[in-house]
């Protein structure tokens, strides 16, 4: 199971994330679990500056931007 981690604060970008992220991960049919980080000291954790971001198992692969489906289906595959 991949472990998809949407950091941010509830921005509207932070929730197009979630929701293009979600999608990906049900297109491709790969067994997930989708956290949201809104608390700002965990976002700080992963060493993430610019929200939204996208970790997956723990490791953060984009911040600062939304990236397409077809990029965030490469990041979960």
């Amino acid at each position: 199971m991949i472990k998809i981690q949407v950091l941010g604060t509830g921005c509207p970008k932070c929730k197009k994330m979630a929701e293009v992220a979600e999608n990906a991960a049900l297109e491709l049919g790969i067994e997930y679990e989708l956290e949201k980080v809104t608390d700002l000291n965990q976002i700080l954790s992963f060493g993430v500056m610019i929200t939204p971001a996208l970790a997956v198992d723990g490791v953060v692969k984009v911040s600062g931007k939304v990236p397409s489906p077809g990029d965030i289906k490469k990041m979960l595959s």
